[in-house]
């Protein structure tokens, strides 16, 4: 079950994945949408990896990030996926910003 951070600041949200679920998870996370950083945590609270995305990740760019977060899963049992995600706000701005910027 996730938890969510506080109203200050970006919307947060931890959840709490074993080693073989850790990959499906990010993949997931990601394919959701409206994330703006992922951090994988281990199961004493150590920051492991810390991945800031942005509106035009593209899958050729993340081919190796599901490597090493595959290698990552090997290591221990136990890991916190913490979301980041941006404000709707936020994303609607960096449409028109987008869109602006190709014309």
């Amino acid at each position: 079950m996730p938890t969510t951070g506080s109203d200050r600041g970006p919307e947060t949200e931890e959840h709490h994945v074993s080693g073989e679920q850790l990959l499906s998870k990010v993949k997931s996370v990601i394919h959701e949408g409206n994330v703006r950083r992922i951090i994988i945590k281990n199961d004493a609270g150590h920051t492991i990896m810390e991945i800031p995305l942005s509106v035009g990740v593209v899958s050729a760019v993340l081919l190796p990030l599901w490597v090493a977060i595959g290698a990552i899963a090997a290591l221990a049992a136990k890991y916190s996926v913490v979301v980041e995600r941006s404000d709707r706000s936020d994303d609607t701005a960096a449409g028109v910003n987008k869109e602006i910027g190709n014309r």
